[in-house]
């Protein structure tokens, strides 16, 4: 019954996102986040007219140690030249009462966190969206997924 309301959820919040031009997850194999993984996403822009925002996407349990994650994306160009690189803070929990901030069924939270806002695409093509866990545990427990969602503004 916990799967059947996880799936349903999962269908009711994925078909809210009629703006998604992309969305992709990669599983962490046994929900550990190692240094050297490094998530890779490769999406493609046509329409260089629109603003467009990308969203981290994150499942991690209830037994993730910490409240925060750090995380480094870079963003290249169908060039291979790196567009955007910074270092983001995404916050899993309430730092003072431990509760989670995500959407959660069970054990289970996902997480929709907004990366990069109203970006111009300079010219069609392939762009690469990387994401590194930057924290100093290796390899990070109990992260399950990590993904991006790329979505045009209204």
């Amino acid at each position: 019954m916990r799967i059947f309301l996880f799936f349903l959820a999962l269908v009711s919040l994925t078909a809210c996102e009629t703006n998604a031009v992309f969305k992709d997850n990669i599983d962490l194999q046994d929900a550990k986040w190692p240094i050297k993984t490094v998530p890779s996403f490769t999406f493609e822009i046509k329409d260089t007219t629109k603003t467009y925002n990308l969203y981290y996407n994150l499942r991690n349990t209830k037994s993730y140690p910490y409240y925060n994650l750090y995380v480094t994306r870079t963003l290249t160009g169908p060039d291979g030249k790196t567009i955007e690189r910074n270092l983001d803070e995404l916050i899993l929990a309430n730092p003072t009462t431990g509760k989670p901030t995500g959407n959660g069924l069970g054990d289970i939270y996902d997480h929709k966190f907004l990366a990069i806002k109203n970006l111009r695409f300079p010219k069609a093509g392939s762009y690469t969206f990387k994401v590194e866990q930057y924290m100093r545990q290796d390899p990070l427990p109990e992260i399950q997924n990590v993904g991006l969602t790329v979505e045009t503004n209204p």
